[in-house]
């Protein structure tokens, strides 16, 4: 497993990582969320042995990192923020040299390299420049060198930045498929990624470790958890007969799309409800759905909390 144990990160006066403590253990995917700013590559830094902390410990597949450097390291890929290479060096020369520093040698080493060149598709861009490739090669080619020794632990920051939506779709597909055996920590603002790739996510702002669960159990803390949304072919009358329907909280219409969300009493169910009161009034509707949550949402509450706390 990844263990953290009261993980902190000083500047000076500034705390940037303020006793952080999880564990992710193999087969989850851990997603870690935060603003900017909140903490989030400082601590992939200390995971991946490139800071040292100020105070507490990290452990990697039973390894001290600090105490255990070496053998941290080498159950570890890391994708850095950024994804840094070096620019002179060819994607095929930048991989062989990652494979020299690993350790890689014969046919482990030919089909390791075939492998990751295969899945990140590089094969069209060995040997042209890293400086010269587009943001979205130069980020696929580092995430070939953290998985190139095929590690049992990754810490990938931001692994899809500057990818588009198809090389997103291909990157996702990759951590999916490994993550049955591997420890997989993800850093990311993109909220999306968290649904298509993360078992568990992590919040964190201000450097603190705020939330710590499912994508599900996350969305369940969203005021539109067991909402009713819908669009209806007539808003005015709609709502007027929706306020009426039992166990209705409140009734919003979004003044942009004049799409129309119901939000029930709380512990109490309303889809079939709203559904039955539209089509016996007659009032013709399209899209009706019930919501899950909003992760956004829910992101905000947690992430703005501390800083309105402070305030007060």
């Amino acid at each position: 497993m990844i263990e953290t144990i009261q993980l902190t990160k000083r500047y000076g006066d500034l705390t940037a990582v303020d006793g952080i403590s999880f564990k992710v253990e193999p087969g989850q995917v851990l997603g870690f969320l935060g603003p900017n700013g909140a903490g989030k590559s400082t601590t992939m830094k200390m995971i991946a042995g490139f800071l040292a902390p100020t105070a507490g410990s990290v452990k990697v597949c039973g390894f001290d990192v600090e105490e255990q450097p070496i053998e941290a390291k080498r159950a570890l890929g890391y994708l850095p923020e950024g994804a840094p290479s070096y620019g002179e060096m060819t994607p095929l020369g930048f991989l062989q040299f990652v494979a020299d520093v690993r350790g890689l040698t014969g046919d482990a080493r030919r089909r390791r390299l075939d492998d990751v060149i295969g899945r990140l598709q590089l094969s069209s861009v060995l040997g042209k420049p890293i400086d010269t490739l587009s943001k979205g090669f130069k980020r696929r080619v580092g995430l070939a060198q953290a998985i190139l020794h095929d590690p049992p632990a990754l810490i990938l920051d931001e692994p899809t930045d500057g990818l588009d939506p198809n090389q997103k779709h291909e990157v996702r597909a990759l951590i999916n498929a490994m993550a049955a055996d591997k420890i997989i920590i993800i850093s990311t603002h993109i909220l999306e990624e968290v649904h298509a790739v993360c078992s568990r996510a992590v919040i964190i702002a201000h450097g603190k470790l705020l939330a710590d669960a499912t994508p599900a159990e996350l969305e369940a803390q969203s005021r539109y958890h067991g909402a009713v949304s819908l669009t209806a072919l007539n808003v005015g009358a709609a709502k007027e007969a929706l306020l009426r329907v039992s166990h209705v909280e409140e009734v919003e219409v979004d003044p942009q799309d004049h799409r129309i969300t119901v939000f029930p009493k709380q512990g109490h169910s309303i889809f079939n409800a709203v559904s039955e009161t539209l089509k016996a009034q007659n009032i013709g509707f399209t899209e009706l759905q019930l919501e899950a949550g909003r992760l956004d949402e829910v992101f905000r509450t947690i992430t703005q909390r501390p800083a309105k706390e402070a305030r007060a």
